[in-house]
């Protein structure tokens, strides 16, 4: 089954439509018109099947709301209203969300830290180093009398290592290892690249192609089976975000939504017509509604609730 990411912004606005006109049964006739738009597109199809499995994953907060009232039984449309009020408190759709426990992938069940959507970690490792996990992340922790490893299956840890002059600390991801060299540093893994950012100290990479960099502290890059791309300056973001702040500095619009779709139930698609608008300043991660509503105040756009777990960023 696809990823957002891979689906066009049109096609799941398309499908989300669908989902909506079809909640109160619709007629044969847009019976048959929804399978005919299917049937333009596998893209379609995929982009119906997220829609339904963004949906299911509200059921709790569903059946809460069929469970208030026998009368909203009668309606699944005003059940979705009766969610978007649920929504707009946050506090209680956010704990039902939370208590749902569906990671990002199932890889995440079995790892010894992991977090879900919304949600971020820290911890204090055996030999006194902290980390903290961003959202959606997933980490395994291996220390022996040889080594202290990391292996960052997914997401997002920023480390403060402790010292252990016997013992190098080491991360894994999927393209290369990296070795502290007494050092404060974060490693996001995305789906095609490792990226480094180190804060304090040095690290040492040695990629999956068998090259090898020493990054110091203030610098960043980013590296993947291809090998090392250009050392940039080290993003105060990727540190930020422990702190529950997302810093935007001239970041692209679709960046920071995506960023921001990682702290919040549902869907949160942005618009490539406006996706590229550059954005600055602190957003609150834990509060997406606030930093939505700071986002149109300052920028010619406006949010869309088309449902109340479907959200849509578009041009105004």
């Amino acid at each position: 089954m696809s990823s957002p990411g891979k689906l066009s912004h049109a096609s799941l606005e398309q499908a989300a439509q669908w989902y909506v006109r079809l909640q109160d049964q619709g007629s044969a006739q847009e019976q048959q018109r929804w399978q005919a738009w299917m049937a333009q597109n596998p893209e379609h199809l995929a982009a119906w099947q997220y829609v339904e499995r963004v949906s299911q994953r509200f059921t709790p907060l569903m059946e809460q709301a069929h469970g208030a009232s026998r009368a909203l039984r009668s309606s699944r449309r005003q059940t979705l209203k009766t969610l978007l009020v649920l929504c707009a408190g946050s506090t209680l759709a956010w704990g039902t969300w939370r208590n749902t426990g569906l990671p990002r992938l199932v890889g995440g069940w079995s790892a010894d830290y992991a977090t879900t959507r919304g949600e971020t970690r820290d911890a204090l490792l055996a030999d006194g180093s902290h980390i903290w996990l961003n959202a959606l992340s997933a980490l395994d922790v291996r220390f022996d009398t040889a080594q202290r490893l990391l292996r960052l299956r997914f997401g997002e840890v920023l480390i403060d290592t402790a010292k252990d002059a016997s013992r190098p600390f080491l991360i894994d991801t999927d393209y290369g290892r990296m070795q502290a060299l007494g050092t404060r540093f974060s490693v996001l893994q995305s789906d095609d690249h490792t990226q480094l950012n180190v804060f304090v100290g040095r690290v040492k990479v040695h990629t999956v192609n068998d090259q090898v960099r020493i990054i110091e502290a203030g610098q960043q890059v980013s590296f993947s089976r291809a090998g090392f791309n250009a050392t940039a300056s080290a993003s105060p973001a990727r540190e930020a975000w422990s702190r529950g702040v997302l810093l935007a500095d001239n970041l692209p619009l679709g960046q920071l939504i995506a960023e921001l779709n990682r702290y919040r139930p549902g869907h949160l698609g942005c618009d490539p017509a406006v996706a590229q608008l550059p954005v600055m300043g602190s957003f609150p991660l834990k509060d997406s509604d606030h930093a939505l509503h700071l986002l149109q105040a300052a920028l010619p756009i406006r949010v869309e609730r088309l449902m109340p777990w479907w959200v849509s960023v578009s041009a105004r």
